[in-house]
């Protein structure tokens, strides 16, 4: 599991707010969890109704609370919209730690999901000491698929996961080159 130093609660990104989530994200995420397009490749590939939701945002908070780290509600810094969320999973039993994503289609395409994931990849390296993280995509999705590439992840393997087959495409610590933006302490004197 990594050292025991939790996760950030929050990270801010150019245009993100990556939090736990609340109540207040029910009705938004309940939407984006309501689109069967957005849940295709996703568990059983329906959509999710209210009570499911819910029940999913429980989850990932539990999943904090057992873990110290888990699925981030991603928001627009901008706005407050909630378009989705992104983190981690590492459920008893799952193939390793995972780093996952689900935006709003409205979001698709616009460069928000690589913008956050790579951020949770600096955290679950940098923060959590993972020496590696893998994410689980379904085999028939393209777009995740390209974005795990992006990620600086290739196939490690395929396999069955919960019902699903799912392509496993991984990165080691070693492999991994962007690192978390911190603020600069102020102009260096020459």
């Amino acid at each position: 599991m990594g050292n025991k130093i939790g996760a950030p609660e929050r990270i801010e990104t150019q245009r993100l707010l990556m939090r736990q989530f609340e109540e207040r994200d029910l009705d938004g995420f309940a939407a984006i969890c309501g689109d069967a397009e957005v849940r295709r490749y996703m568990a059983n590939g329906r959509a999710m109704n209210r009570q499911d939701a819910w029940r999913a945002m429980a989850s990932a908070l539990g999943h904090w609370r057992l873990r110290g780290f888990g699925m981030y509600a991603v928001e627009l810094g901008a706005t407050g919209e909630l378009v989705g969320r992104i983190g981690f999973l590492q459920p008893e039993g799952w193939p390793g730690f995972e780093l996952g994503w689900m935006l709003a289609r409205p979001h698709w395409g616009r460069g928000l999901a690589l913008e956050g994931a790579s951020a949770a990849l600096a955290i679950a390296f940098e923060v959590l000491g993972q020496s590696e993280v893998i994410s689980l995509i379904h085999v028939e999705n393209a777009r995740s698929a390209r974005l795990a590439e992006r990620l600086g992840q290739s196939v490690w393997r395929t396999e069955k996961v919960n019902d699903t087959v799912v392509n496993i495409y991984g990165i080691r610590a070693s492999g991994h080159t962007t690192s978390i933006q911190r603020p600069q302490a102020g102009p260096t004197m020459p």
